[in-house]
């Protein structure tokens, strides 16, 4: 199974993978859990290549996205084709590495052309129209994840197992810590390298513990959870997850985003956020 599907909540009925080396894009169902393949189709992504860092460098970006609405053919101008669907490019973590541009779409292809050659995009990951159509039947915007890659990366049923507890223990353990209310405890599944949109490590640090200061008790479920590792030789998972907060003093409910990496060979919380 590819590396990167580690967990798709019950909402995500599919998923999707492009693997830019080969050209293609991958469907697959969300089987109880299990990535299970459907359908694939050959696409075109960005003239310089991959790894986009700038605005206009033609590059198609490589990590974790997800399609965040549909825009039919008539509504667009011929080159998109028989429509497009727009990617959450840059996302949380492109923004905290100073990545920069926009408009990354998964599109048709313009009405004389039945498909582009490889390397002939601006950016964005380009399929035949009669395959866009084909696509559609996957894509619910809002829910499905598209992972862009340079080249899948396999495992087996075993190894992949094993890697989705890990993940799943490191979450379980930092929810625990959570309602323990004890801070320091709290703060270990944060990395040194932690940055929220607002705060540092330190900040968040200082704010947690003026919190819990107020708190005589916590309760947090964490529900439609999903896992999603990045392509990629640096290791991290982005997670989301339905958030139900309840405390002596405030109940809450929202969807978070969180970016875990490897740090001395633990899993940590690197950025944590509202998912849009």
């Amino acid at each position: 199974v590819p590396r990167y599907l580690l967990e798709m909540s019950p909402g995500q009925a599919y998923a999707v993978v492009v693997d830019t080396k080969r050209s293609r894009l991958y469907v697959y169902r969300n089987d109880k859990g299990k990535p299970e393949f459907v359908a694939d189709y050959y696409v075109t992504h960005g003239k310089a290549g991959t790894d986009k860092w700038r605005e206009g460098d033609k590059r198609t970006p490589i990590g974790v996205y997800h399609v965040t609405s549909a825009i039919p053919g008539d509504k667009l101008a011929d080159l998109y084709g028989s429509g497009a669907f727009p990617l959450n490019y840059p996302n949380e973590w492109d923004k905290r590495e100073k990545r920069t541009g926009h408009g990354i779409w998964l599109h048709g292809t313009q009405s004389d052309t039945y498909s582009r050659p490889p390397l002939a995009s601006d950016g964005c990951v380009v399929l035949a129209n009669q395959d866009f159509n084909a696509l559609s039947n996957y894509v619910t915007p809002g829910e499905t994840p598209v992972i862009i890659s340079d080249q899948i990366e396999w495992l087996s049923l075993d190894s992949w197992r094993a890697e989705r507890a890990a993940l799943n223990k490191a979450i379980e353990s930092w929810r625990r810590d959570w309602e323990s209310r004890d801070t320091d405890r709290y703060l270990t599944h944060y990395a040194s390298s932690f940055h929220s949109d607002q705060q540092d490590r330190g900040a968040w640090a200082n704010t947690k513990r003026q919190i819990n200061a107020s708190k005589s008790w916590v309760k947090v479920g964490l529900n439609e959870l999903s896992m999603f590792r990045s392509p990629g030789s640096e290791e991290m998972v982005v997670v989301t997850f339905k958030q139900d907060y309840q405390s002596n003093n405030l109940t809450d409910t929202l969807r978070k985003r969180q970016y875990w990496i490897k740090e001395q060979g633990q899993w940590k919380i690197a950025y944590e956020g509202p998912a849009g």
